[in-house]
């Protein structure tokens, strides 16, 4: 048989392992906090996978379990994470080949003070609201990072094109509105016993929908680890 044959006959099994395993990460990392939490080698870097593979039934494990109001809850924080992960691409083509750097302190507290005071408006924790930003943040730039980092090392990889980054910070700041009333909506589902393995579910299922490659896998552990509590 042909290696060529051989190869594509393999193929849709290594799909279904390579979900599997990042699927798995994401959980992992979501039960233990994701306290070191980093990029993956810029050999798997890649960004957000949008195949046309069919969907694959999701494995016992990941399925709603009883506590179906309390994912239904979750469901959207890890969602709208992984949506605002996907801007990290833009941003870091934005600022690639220029002398923006990836941290940009003042930026960063201008959105800790707006979802700060918006939580007030709504009636939502502050402090609890800056803490899940702060880790959004923080996922967003390992994105960027693990970008600039596989884009350095394959430069045919980079952007030929560079998004207006203020369009895209208008994107970013509707992604903000919409975390921040689910982080209202969902205070009974974060603070019961059972929020880290329900969100873990819920984020897996979102790994899995949109075809998460390593590097937003791990940023999505990250961005959600000070969800529960």
């Amino acid at each position: 048989m042909p290696l060529s044959s051989s190869v594509r006959r393999r193929s849709p099994r290594n799909v279904v392992v390579r979900r599997a395993v990042v699927t798995t990460v994401a959980a992992a990392a979501l039960f233990a906090g994701a306290p070191g939490a980093t990029a993956a080698p810029a050999t798997q870097v890649a960004t957000v996978a949008h195949s046309g593979s069919p969907q694959h039934t999701a494995p016992a494990a990941t399925r709603p379990t009883a506590r179906t109001g309390q994912y239904t809850a979750l469901r959207p924080l890890a969602a709208l994470s992984a949506e605002r992960l996907a801007t990290a691409d833009l941003v870091a083509a934005a600022k690639w080949g220029t002398d923006s750097p990836i941290d940009d302190p003042a930026r960063e507290q201008q959105v800790l003070d707006a979802v700060a005071q918006r939580a007030r408006e709504l009636g939502a924790d502050p402090a609890r609201t800056v803490a899940v930003f702060r880790d959004q943040i923080e996922a967003n730039k390992i994105v960027q990072r693990g970008l600039h980092r596989a884009w350095t090392a394959d430069p045919s990889r980079a952007p030929t094109t560079r998004p207006d980054l203020a369009e895209v910070r208008e994107e970013i700041n509707r992604i903000n509105e919409g975390l921040v009333r689910a982080l209202a909506d969902s205070s009974a589902a974060r603070t019961s016993p059972s929020c880290t393995p329900v969100l873990a579910v819920a984020s897996a299922g979102v790994v899995r929908d949109a075809h998460l490659d390593p590097l937003h896998t791990v940023a999505l552990a990250r961005s959600v680890r000070s969800v529960c509590g």
